[in-house]
């Protein structure tokens, strides 16, 4: 497997994939450390968390580089998510004690009830390459802190991050079999998933997802799928046009449109759409492209080379379909894995564009000509990640979000994620959640207690 630089296509490293029968060693170590782990107190799991997150702030530099020279991050944007993944942690640590406490829900006549919370085993986390902190913190970090082993799958093109996340558990003091990361492609993950694991947290396409709960569903183990998305927004027709473009604009093309919950296609109110369209272009113009080492940098290269062709193809049935590209178009024609911010307007649900998944700097604006026939366009996907409405009055956009099948609504906002709240997604954007409450309550099994006191 060859660690490649997608900015100028270098080969930074060449690494082993772990073979099927290496990935049933380390699950063997796994299950085998598993009964120890958990039956430590909760704080000395927690206290090796804690470590775990100050040597994050302790090395942020170094760990941004890597994650820049491997998926193409813009430096500024890799210290952002650095930055911002101790308060993930914090979260979890200030909240899994409340939540792991055991319950008694009756006392009666010699009688008691209570209820308590014991880890699932041995948990596959196969994570992702776009925020390889924020989103595998999101399942290691609960996973462990309630008593589970973990096996952490990186995606193969953010390895070298998931290396070093490894190398800082250890220095934490989680015991090396406990948390034991798992590398290479597509075979080694469907070596991992096949394991007698007791659940699996996976983060990526809804057809990869859709294989792994095929696989894994006859064996009823737990299943967590954070798949695709094609998150809306739609900007009403009393909107400050000014400050919604340039937040939508940044919702679009932050982390160069490699964002879950990137939007993926706005809608405008036809009596702001023009006034829209000059804001939302003047924005993009102004996003610095190049080197994702400088920190001038907003928009980098693309982290999968197959990108850049499936880009390009949406752009040509737009413009096939009556699309006006405003902006970019093309890929950029220097090493790597590079694709212009592109702007189409006069989009619409033809195009591909507007339904399938771009996952890159492309997005696709719309006229409506009321809040119901937003509501319709919105809806008409098979996915349901997120949704975000822009207006002054918080009545009207919470009209319009309730009636959106998303998992996450968003009002005057968009392409944010917060610990405190659940992530999920619906139809084609998974099933399950992590963050939140519900985010710790997925790596436990509840223990029903009756408890019938002796008569004197």
């Amino acid at each position: 497997m060859k660690v490649t630089n997608p900015a100028t296509g270098a080969v930074i490293r060449e690494l082993a994939d772990d073979s099927p029968a290496e990935v049933a060693r380390k699950h063997e170590r796994a299950r085998r450390a598993q009964p120890a782990w958990a039956a430590r107190p909760y704080e000395e799991r927690a206290a090796a968390i804690r470590r775990f997150r100050d040597l994050l702030v302790e090395r942020r530099d170094d760990l941004a580089r890597t994650l820049t020279s491997e998926m193409g991050k813009p430096i500024t944007q890799s210290r952002n998510e650095l930055d911002a993944t101790p308060a993930r942690i914090d979260f979890f640590l200030e909240t899994a004690p409340a939540v792991l406490r055991d319950e008694t829900v009756l006392r009666r006549e010699g009688l008691e009830e209570t209820i308590t919370l014991e880890p699932l085993g041995v948990v596959a986390n196969v994570s992702a390459w776009n925020y390889p902190y924020f989103v595998g913190s999101n399942v290691f970090i609960p996973a462990l802190l309630t008593g589970n082993a973990v096996l952490y799958k990186p995606s193969e093109y953010a390895t070298l991050t998931g290396l070093a996340i490894g190398e800082l558990m250890r220095a934490a003091g989680v015991p090396e079999d406990a948390f034991i990361v798992v590398t290479g492609e597509g075979p080694t993950g469907a070596a991992l998933v096949s394991q007698p694991l007791q659940a699996v947290f996976f983060t990526g396409s809804y057809a990869t997802g859709r294989r792994i709960a095929q696989e894994a569903g006859g064996r009823l183990i737990r299943l967590n799928l954070e798949l695709g998305g094609k998150d809306p927004v739609y900007v009403a027709d009393d909107a400050g046009v000014k400050t919604a473009a340039a937040s939508v604009a940044e919702g679009a093309f932050y982390n160069t449109g490699q964002s879950c919950c990137a939007v993926e296609r706005v809608y405008v109110h036809e009596a702001v759409h023009d006034r829209f369209l000059e804001s939302f272009v003047e924005a993009v113009r102004g996003y610095v492209v190049g080197d994702p080492m400088d920190a001038r940098t907003f928009v980098g290269p693309l982290a999968r080379p197959a990108q850049v062709g499936l880009l390009e193809r949406q752009v040509q049935d737009a413009r096939a379909k009556g699309g006006r590209v405003l902006l970019g178009g093309n890929r950029i024609d220097v090493p790597g894995c590079w694709f212009e911010p592109t702007v189409v307007a006069g989009a619409n649900h033809a195009m591909e564009l507007m339904r399938e998944e771009s996952f890159g700097p492309l997005i696709g604006i719309q006229p409506v000509a009321s809040d119901e026939e937003a509501v319709g366009l919105m809806n008409d996907t098979p996915y349901g990640l997120t949704a975000g409405v822009y207006t002054p009055d918080r009545e009207r956009a919470t009209r319009i979000l309730a009636r959106v099948s998303s998992g996450s609504a968003y009002w005057n906002c968009c392409d944010r994620v917060s610990p405190r709240l659940p992530w999920s997604g619906r139809g084609h954007s998974g099933m399950g959640s992590t963050l939140g409450r519900d985010g710790i309550r997925a790596f436990v099994l509840p223990k029903a207690w009756h408890l019938r006191h002796p008569q004197p």
